[in-house]
């Protein structure tokens, strides 16, 4: 039987959103396929987005960035993070390839956590990174560059730089600096239209769109709390924390994901994130969006959006305000072009089959194992079961 170890950055919900899709094609490309997640992302969100019986090792693997809500980036202090985590790195490391050894699977699978691909690497396991971005661009272009230690940068340069391969999703950060880089179709899935069940479910009468507010992944952040009541579309949120109204319906009320009402929606609104772009183009959604400002893989994204579906920036006052009625018009009423296609989910799946496929030799697989078991009880982690 063939292992995957996933290691996923907690920043949000978009790093394990773009993963998925490539671990559900590989789960069907090899029945049995065991599947391990690093990270200490929500539990739950992780069930809705992998496939069934996997295990979650809880805890983070990296850093991420701090953030206050969806949009704004608490850059210094994220700093000292990154500062600690490299004086700490040492035993980390050390720590990550016991566990690697005790786990002996047989690819890692990195978005986009650099300690396990070089714990993946010195311990002689293939290690791919697959991301949109990496964290050192992110910090290179961010606006407290000039103030990251060289130690930092240059760690997860090379860490980056020396994987088995980077695979990089369209849109991706350009990062030409890689030399392992392979760039690919967009990783996003598709969803079903169950619109008109969803209409029977909310009573939303058959004139009015529907909008799903997409900024996953960071709690307290609820514009309709301040918005008066409209009719000019019904929004969809995972939650209502400020209650009902009637022009709003909290997904999980009726015990729905995302992705449940994702494809029935004539209209997103969100910040720049992969996940959200890319699966706005697949299941052809126009996007009304809100920059953040200081995020770097932005100029990546919007532009690639824009040339395939119908977008609308708006300020954050103006989200603030609630003052949307003209772009959503806009939105609502332009051309539809055809749905990208996600190809990069079956390239990608092609590129790692192989790696989960080789075989070890025995003896060097029970030596991995046998390592890995006489590791001292201090590297216990908290594991959970995602079946």
């Amino acid at each position: 039987m063939s292992h995957l170890f996933l290691a996923v950055t907690a920043h949000g919900y978009g790093h394990l959103a773009q993963a998925a899709p490539v671990v559900h094609e590989l789960a069907r490309r090899l029945p049995g396929l065991q599947i391990t997640l690093q990270s200490d992302i929500d539990p739950g969100f992780a069930r809705s987005r992998l496939p069934r019986g996997f295990t979650q090792i809880h805890e983070a693997t990296d850093i991420g960035l701090l953030m206050h809500g969806p949009l704004s980036t608490r850059w210094s202090e994220s700093l000292i993070r990154y500062a600690d985590f490299e004086a700490d790195y040492d035993r980390l490391l050390e720590r990550e390839m016991s566990l690697l050894r005790r786990a002996a699977p047989d690819l890692v699978l990195a978005d986009v956590p650099w300690l396990p691909l070089d714990a993946a690497r010195r311990a002689g396991i293939p290690a791919v990174a697959l991301c949109s971005l990496n964290w050192y661009d992110i910090l290179r272009e961010s606006p407290v560059a000039d103030q990251v230690s060289d130690a930092v940068m240059e760690r997860m340069r090379s860490v980056y730089a020396a994987a088995e391969r980077f695979i990089r999703p369209a849109p991706s950060m350009p990062m030409a600096w890689l030399p392992n880089a392979i760039d690919v179709g967009p990783v996003a899935s598709r969803y079903p239209d169950r619109r008109e069940d969803l209409r029977a479910r909310c009573g939303v009468p058959a004139d009015r769109p529907f909008a799903l507010m997409q900024f996953g992944g960071f709690e307290g952040f609820d514009p309709l709390a301040m918005w008066p009541e409209q009719d000019q579309v019904h929004w969809l949120a995972q939650d209502l924390p400020a209650g009902p109204r009637r022009d709003a319906t909290g997904i999980s009320s009726l015990e729905l994901r995302v992705p449940d009402v994702m494809s029935s929606c004539d209209l997103m609104l969100c910040k720049p994130g992969y996940g959200t772009y890319s699966e706005a183009a697949v299941n052809r959604i126009p996007v009304l969006y809100v920059k953040r400002g200081d995020w770097p893989e932005e100029t990546a994204l919007i532009p690639w959006l824009a040339e395939r579906m119908p977008t609308r920036e708006i300020t954050r006052e103006d989200l603030l305000a609630g003052d949307l009625a003209e772009a959503i018009l806009t939105l609502c009423s332009a051309d539809r072009p055809p749905a990208v296609e996600p190809t990069g989910i079956e390239e990608v799946a092609d590129l790692l089959e192989p790696l989960l496929t080789r075989r070890l030799p025995r003896a060097h697989h029970a030596s991995r194992v046998a390592h890995g078991d006489s590791t001292d009880a201090s590297l216990a982690t908290s594991v959970v079961d995602g079946s």
